[in-house]
């Protein structure tokens, strides 16, 4: 359960991460706001499908650990 936890912290925080940066970009640049969120949702898309090949490793190993 420790590793499969620690990958879904990982992925958490780089969403917020993308999140908090595409928030920052809109905000400072109003006139793009709308192509800076697309962007920012493409990374946040992006950021969970990386995630999901450490989480489903994590979740093996913990698996087998029991």
């Amino acid at each position: 359960m420790k590793n499969t936890l620690v990958e879904a912290l990982h992925v958490l925080a780089g969403l917020v991460a993308a999140v908090a940066i595409t928030w920052t970009a809109a905000w400072s640049y109003p006139l793009g706001w709308d192509v800076i969120w697309w962007c920012g949702l493409g990374a946040m898309v992006a950021t969970l499908l990386m995630g999901i090949g450490p989480l489903r490793r994590a979740w093996m190993q913990d698996k087998a650990a029991r």
